[in-house]
């Protein structure tokens, strides 16, 4: 089984991945306790897509997210570079398009929006990822970060840190079809910058008007944003 380390090489994070797919979304709602779906709902509600739009979902994986923001109408296209994660996700009828965040394989200003969901600290250079974002995106149209952050609460702060380092290994360990790779995941939470910091980067690197909206007490935070017109 593979495990990525927080360098984040490509291809050590691609076999991570196609090694988690099959039990991928099973895995998540358990290691939320059922929050999962809810946050994609809220991430969908916050995007505010319109009919019609042509939206881009990197990291997309099994395309559940996907299908949760074309709910709104909007023509969604998942994007992953894990072949095994989008094959996980084969029985979910949405364009699939396997593809590299930092490397889109799209063309200049094809998209209203651009989401990712709980990937943007897997890619290997998450600003470049974000400029690329921004390449592809008209201006005018929005971004949307769906990813966990840090919570709010000083004490709520630490349990959930521990939680992190000592019972989700464990918990994946039951469900996971790679468990060892939710240490990696579980690292890579620690390490990911506050809400401030990443609205910081994201206006740096080709957005403008980042905000963002805490989750369950900052367990995941919805930042967005709008390319300049």
């Amino acid at each position: 089984m593979a495990r990525a380390d927080l360098d984040k090489k490509p291809f050590d994070v691609a076999k991570m991945f196609d090694d988690v797919g099959k039990n991928y979304d099973l895995t998540n709602t358990v290691i939320s306790f059922g929050q999962d779906a809810r946050w994609r709902k809220r991430a969908r509600q916050r995007l505010d897509l319109k009919p019609g739009e042509k939206v881009l979902d990197v990291a997309a994986g099994t395309a559940v997210s996907t299908v949760e923001l074309g709910k709104s109408g909007a023509w969604v296209v998942a994007c992953d570079f894990s072949q095994g994660m989008l094959a996980a996700g084969a029985r979910r009828d949405v364009p699939k398009v396997v593809g590299d965040g930092m490397h889109l394989p799209f063309a200049d200003e094809s998209f209203d929006a651009v989401t990712i969901t709980y990937g943007l600290r897997n890619i290997h250079d998450h600003q470049a990822a974000l400029r690329e974002f921004a390449r592809v995106t008209k201006p005018g149209g929005r971004l949307l970060v769906n990813e966990f952050s840090t919570p709010v609460v000083p004490g709520f702060s630490t349990l959930y840190k521990e939680y992190l380092m000592r019972l989700l290994p464990k918990v994946a360990r039951v469900v996971s079809s790679n468990p060892e790779s939710y240490e990696y995941l579980a690292e890579s939470i620690r390490a990911w910058p506050d809400q401030d910091e990443l609205a910081a980067q994201i206006n740096h690197n080709g957005w403008t008007d980042a905000g963002y909206q805490n989750l369950s007490l900052g367990i995941v935070a919805l930042h967005s944003a709008v390319k300049p017109g």
